[in-house]
């Protein structure tokens, strides 16, 4: 049986204790100042000109009439798709190199979505490139592309490396489709992923040994090599030294483990100077904890609580064999974060108000947001029972705190209520001002799609539903 109940600001009067006397703030944290998308759009100006960049050599240096045979027309088709992939790949490497100008400017979740959709047009690229180059060369000898794959193997510098730089650029590609990355463990997924430094490393030598456009000395050459310089400082800083110094700086802690239903667990964790910590609720960092079994995962899980400079909080569905070793903690354990990450936040509204929309452990990196958010937001909050509901104490008392209306929306997804609710004119009807709302939605695909499909059609613009998703 369905049922759905309204806790409207001011149901609970007072301060609820959370856990072993941490208790809320008397006065939740400020509404941080709004973060516009002027760092975004540069970037993207940036990446657009520098890709028109990289082909601009071979225009420059293909005489006109050049191109009158089919062989030629092949070979330079596969070189600028060769110049394409080249640059698309840097970028690749960049957007994973965790980079915080670009975490703080973009954010992980908006990264993460240049990144699956750059790296399709890569894998296109590199794919084109191997076929027109093989295809224009094998017409240009006179001889089968499988013997011309021999010649080029045999004869040329640095092609192995590149045919093997290839076949992991598919591996990669193959492995993200979603529906094989979703039947894969997440650190075998990841380590797959990773293996894309790889590619940078071994299809290096042959653009600067056979490249057309990159074999002589001069500006072309040196600006390619610059690049390479960059990218690779970009993902030493990002990935070695920041998480380095931060951990240094924070020297975070486990502090206590408290379940929070039979399969949900949170962790509270204490260390240095957290009162300097920039994090914003909604946020995320990518977890390692240092104990036997654990510390050769890092699991992304966003943080539950907002910064109070005392302690931090992640809340933790247990759905394997890694979360369900983090029930047996040990208070002191070390732990090893890389973040804040995400633009999952009140900084990054584009209205005065908001819609939150939860379902299940969802609700976690939304109960940080609360914290955060103007006044008068409204909350759905969707879950399969009343067990299922997590954090309901501190959700009432933020409704008093933050005069946040809250709905708790019980049942399955097939239940005549909440698909009625979570309809348009559900929407419309808890939330009038729906479409002139910024919309956070958390929670499972399934319940995520729906209910983006739900808002489009009540009217909210695109640009107003943020979307929480973790890691690459």
């Amino acid at each position: 049986m369905t049922r759905s109940h309204t806790h409207a600001a001011g149901r609970r009067t007072g301060t609820t204790s959370w856990h072993g006397g941490r208790s809320a703030a008397p006065v939740p944290p400020q509404t941080p100042a709004r973060r516009g998308p002027g760092g975004r759009r540069l970037l993207a100006a940036l990446l657009l000109v520098g890709l028109l960049a990289s082909v601009l050599p071979w225009w420059l240096g293909t005489p006109a009439g050049s191109l009158r045979t089919t062989a030629a027309t092949l070979t330079a088709a596969g070189r600028i798709t060769g110049l394409v992939a080249g640059y698309l790949l840097l970028v690749q490497v960049l957007m994973m190199s965790r980079l915080p100008v670009l975490e703080r400017w973009i954010g992980g979740e908006q990264l993460a979505r240049w990144h699956r959709d750059i790296g399709a047009t890569l894998l296109v690229a590199v794919l084109a490139h191997l076929s027109l180059i093989l295809v224009g060369y094998a017409d240009l000898r006179n001889q089968s592309i499988v013997a011309e794959v021999g010649t080029l193997l045999g004869d040329y510098e640095d092609m192995v490396s590149a045919f093997v730089a290839a076949g992991i650029m598919v591996l990669v590609g193959f492995s993200s489709m979603r529906a094989i990355r979703r039947a894969l463990p997440y650190e075998l997924w990841h380590l797959l992923h990773l293996s894309s430094y790889l590619v940078l490393l071994l299809g290096y030598a042959h653009q600067f040994t056979h490249g057309a456009q990159l074999y002589k000395p001069g500006p072309v050459r040196t600006g390619w090599i610059g690049l390479y310089l960059l990218v690779v400082a970009a993902l030493l800083w990002g990935r070695v030294i920041t998480p380095l110094a931060f951990n240094l700086r924070y020297r975070l802690r486990v502090a206590d483990v408290v379940a929070e239903s039979p399969d949900t667990i949170s962790i509270y964790l204490t260390g240095e100077r957290l009162d300097r910590l920039a994090m914003l609720g909604g946020q995320y960092f990518r977890w390692r904890f240092l104990t036997r079994g654990c510390w050769w995962q890092s699991h992304p899980f966003s943080v539950s609580a907002a910064a109070n400079g005392r302690w931090l909080r992640l809340t933790v569905k247990v759905v394997g064999a890694h979360t369900a070793d983090l029930r047996d903690l040990d208070p002191g354990t070390r732990v090893w974060a890389e973040g804040p990450s995400g633009t999952f936040t009140a900084a990054h509204r584009v209205r005065d108000r908001a819609l939150l929309i939860a379902g299940g452990s969802g609700i976690t990196p939304i109960r940080a947001m609360l914290e955060e958010l103007p006044p008068g937001a409204a909350l759905i909050y969707r879950a399969r029972t009343p067990a299922d509901v997590l954090l309901s104490r501190e959700l009432d008392w933020l409704a008093q705190a933050r005069g946040t209306s809250i709905w708790y929306v019980i049942g399955s997804r097939d239940d005549p209520g909440p698909r009625e609710l979570m309809s348009p004119d559900g929407l419309r009807q808890l939330v009038p001002d729906v479409a002139r709302r910024d919309v956070y939605l958390c929670g499972p695909p399934g319940l995520v799609e729906q209910s983006v499909r739900a808002l489009r059609r009540a009217g909210v613009p695109r640009r107003q539903i943020h979307l929480a998703t973790f890691e690459l």
